[in-house]
């Protein structure tokens, strides 16, 4: 017997099993996505705050301290139940926030994939693989991808084979899309999209994850309207009545009083979105369904002393300071249109089988493609194709006890939670766990006696006005008329006030699916402003607000302001806006940035830019917080400099 022969011939079918079994592991989410040296690129966070809090209720923090004083009584115990609202917070919590930031996407894949389309036109899933494995274990901060057939958006051709860029992360060492899992069911894959796709990046040296920084050449505007059924996202841009769209009014539903009323042309609406949506500025998203194209930057997970949360602040009530009413945002809404179904008449003037309709008349996948012509009411035919029967969309979601009002702690009037997790759990997890997150120190060298002038100037120019306290901010709501910038967003929330209701929520104890009889509790809302509540939802009379952000970590959250449009690249006179920075592929570069942010002159340039490129339209210019630090206000170049210094060296 020739040993030898057999033991290659063992040795090679071993590998082969190996790699089979290997495959299928990833292919379910089970193998680890680690380093070529063999250690887990997933670290819990950059390091510890220190004096972690060990409870949240309802925005209150206790220490381990106080919680084991408070537990050696009964009223003690009682106030840090969850009966009574109460979060504990420890290790199996942070992991799970973790676990949930990174993994999450509570079934989003069905409406990206199945409903829009994400991957049916010119970015496949297929090219999307190819392209990480053309990386060969290396890295990137901006996926390249081929494009797998031509198409025409907007008066723009993109070429099939061309390589675009997608902003999507890959860390050095896997074989993973950041924030993007791949799941695979009935012979089809399916891609969603977690919180780690945005609010996490890689490093451009280095090419490791670093948590909490903003995924600033992100291109989620491209990514929809390449998408074959980005009408889907029509209620994130600028299609204020889907009646314009309607052409052949024969091509009718029964609407819920049993009218009929025609659908808006697949053609028409979807060439309209698509236009919209690519225009978006790279690292910004449109993250309210208010039917006004107005993407927002995508804010950093350094949230700590952060609150109130959202750009309005609207965020403002509930676990951690109002962090888990923010974090619930994400997939309850802006990952699912199909969510707001229930209230569609209200916030949009359209009835709900219209408004679901609309979004199903040409999805992707035929399983949910609605036909109007088959005379089945819209509703009933998306019950029949459903994964999630009794809640609205195709989320994972449960409905508050205030359902289907909006509230403080529930704006999008429901709550994600995945089945087998308690109520909110995720949402908290990952609120702990991004409380813990702390910005790495800036690499760059930063003088010890600028950083010290910086203060005082910071002091001097009446900064700390607004940006007081440790985290440098007053956690308030600024009215939009004071702070001067774009009001489109200001004032999204504002059609919430028509379907207003309590706010409440079942205790942090109860499971999902949530049985008849769960404990109900009214969540403290009275210790809020009133006018901060009116500034943070637009309330009356009120213009909307934009909250006063913590400056930590301003080194890794280039270009600033709300809208990402104070850009200026390494070279400030001619990379200029976002035209002359991240459309170009060039970074933000945060000194020059900052500068842009309290230099008049520098400033009106940048303004320039973005108007010479139609950013406007999807209001995005840089306007607004006019608090010169120049000559104009008579500081010198040097004081100038040394504020900006100051400002990147915060990181706690």
């Amino acid at each position: 017997m020739n040993w030898r022969k057999w033991g290659l011939i063992l040795g090679i079918a071993a590998v082969f099993i190996l790699l089979n079994v290997s495959l299928t592991l990833w292919k379910e989410g089970k193998l680890a996505v680690r380093s070529a040296a063999g250690e887990e690129l997933f670290p819990p966070h950059q390091e510890h705050t220190g004096n972690e809090p060990a409870y949240d209720l309802w925005g209150r923090s206790f220490t381990s301290k106080e919680a084991e004083q408070l537990m050696k009584t009964e009223e003690g115990r009682a106030l840090l139940s969850p009966q009574n609202g109460a979060v504990k917070i420890d290790d199996a919590l942070l992991q799970l926030g973790k676990k949930a930031f990174y993994n999450e996407t509570f079934g989003n894949e069905v409406f990206i994939t199945d409903i829009m389309g994400a991957f049916d036109g010119p970015i496949t899933l297929a090219n999307v693989k190819k392209a990480v494995e053309e990386l060969m274990g290396q890295g990137t901060d901006n996926l390249q991808v081929e494009l797998a057939k031509t198409v025409t958006i907007g008066g723009k051709t993109f070429y099939k084979g061309a390589k675009i860029n997608t902003g999507l992360d890959v860390a050095k060492g896997t074989n993973e899309v950041l924030g993007m899992p791949i799941k695979y069911s009935k012979g089809k894959a399916r891609a969603g999209i977690t919180c780690l796709a945005c609010h996490s990046t890689v490093d451009r040296t280095t090419k490791r994850i670093i948590d909490g920084v903003p995924n600033a050449d992100l291109n989620a505007g491209m990514f929809i309207a390449f998408a074959t059924n980005s009408a889907a996202y029509f209620t994130h841009t600028d299609i204020t009545s889907v009646q314009k769209y309607i052409k052949d009014p024969g091509r009718t539903v029964v609407t819920s009083d049993g009218k009929r009323e025609a659908l808006p042309d697949i053609q028409a609406l979807e060439e309209a979105v698509d236009s919209n949506a690519l225009k978006w500025p790279l690292g910004n998203f449109d993250s309210t369904i208010d039917m006004a194209s107005n993407p927002a930057q995508i804010p950093d997970s350094f949230t700590k002393g952060d609150f109130p949360y959202g750009w309005s602040g609207h965020a403002m009530a509930g676990p951690f300071k109002g962090l888990s009413t923010f974090n619930n945002n994400v997939h309850a809404q802006n990952s699912d249109s199909l969510t707001q179904s229930e209230v569609s008449r209200e916030l949009f003037g359209i009835d709900k089988e219209v408004y679901i309709a609309t979004i199903l008349q040409n999805a992707a996948d035929p399983q949910f493609r609605y036909d109007p012509g088959k005379g089945t009411k819209p509703s009933a035919f998306f019950a029949t194709v459903d994964p999630t029967p009794g809640t609205p969309g195709v989320n994972e979601v449960i409905l508050p006890p205030s359902f289907p009002k909006a509230t403080l702690v529930a704006p999008d009037g429901l709550i994600v939670s995945s089945p087998g997790s308690k109520v909110n759990e995720q949402n908290n997890a990952m609120s702990a766990w991004q409380n813990a997150l702390v910005p790495p120190k800036p690499p760059m060298k930063l003088g010890a006696d600028k950083v010290e002038l910086g203060k005082t100037v910071f002091k001097k120019a009446q900064c700390i006005s607004c940006h007081a306290g440790e985290y440098l901010t007053n956690n308030r709501i600024v009215p939009s008329g004071m702070i001067g910038t774009d009001l489109s967003r200001a004032l999204a929330l504002k059609k919430t006030e028509k379907i207003w209701g309590e706010a409440t929520l079942y205790s942090p104890d109860t499971p999902v699916p949530v049985p008849k009889g769960a404990r109900i509790l009214k969540v403290p809302t009275a210790h809020l402003d009133p006018e901060q509540i009116k500034l943070g939802f637009a309330r009356g009379d009120s213009k909307g607000g934009y909250k006063t952000v913590s400056l930590n970590g301003l080194y890794w959250t280039a270009p600033y302001l709300h809208d990402g449009g104070v850009a200026a690249g390494a070279d400030a006179d001619k990379q200029l806006g976002l035209p002359g920075t991240l459309m170009q592929g060039i970074p933000a570069h945060p000194y020059n940035s900052l500068r842009a942010l309290v230099d008049r002159k520098l400033r009106e340039k940048v303004i320039a830019a973005n108007r010479s490129a139609g950013l406007e339209q999807v209001h995005v210019q840089g306007i607004g917080h006019e608090y010169w630090v120049d000559s104009s206000t008579g500081f010198t170049k040097q004081q100038q400099e040394a504020l900006i210094e100051y400002l990147l060296s915060i990181n706690h």
